[in-house]
C-alpha cells in the first residue's frame, strides 16, 4: 500500500473558522492533517497541541496521487487561513494534466 500524509501547524483561521463534521466551526490556532491512501485523501483539523481531531467538512475526497495530495494539503491550508467556515476545496488540477484527463502514476 503506498500512502503519504502531511500536516501543517500553528495556521491561524480566518473568520468563521473551518466547518468540521463532528462539532462544527473551529476557529483559532489550529493544526491540518492530510493523509492519502489508495487514491483517497482524509483531512482532519484540531486545535493545535489539543487531543481531538476532528473530520473537515468534505473530507474524505478521491485524490489520484501523493503529488495531488500534497497541492490539496496546501489548498486546505489557505482555506483555513481564509476562514469562513472553510470545507475541504476543489482538488487542484496536477501541472500537465489538461481537465478531464486521469494524472499518470
Amino acid at each position: 500500500m503506498t500512502w503519504a500524509s502531511w500536516t501543517t501547524r500553528g495556521i491561524y483561521s480566518g473568520h468563521g473558522g473551518v466547518l468540521t463534521e463532528e462539532v462544527g466551526p473551529l476557529s483559532g490556532d489550529l493544526t491540518v492533517h492530510t493523509t492519502w491512501a489508495e487514491g483517497t485523501a482524509q483531512i482532519t483539523v484540531q486545535y493545535t497541541d489539543a487531543a481531538d481531531w476532528f473530520t473537515m467538512a468534505g473530507s474524505p475526497v478521491p485524490c489520484p496521487s501523493e503529488k495531488a495530495s500534497r497541492s490539496l494539503h496546501e489548498a486546505v491550508v489557505e482555506a483555513v487561513r481564509q476562514g469562513a467556515a472553510a470545507r475541504v476545496p476543489a482538488l487542484p488540477p496536477e501541472p500537465g494534466v489538461a481537465a478531464g484527463e486521469a494524472a499518470a502514476e
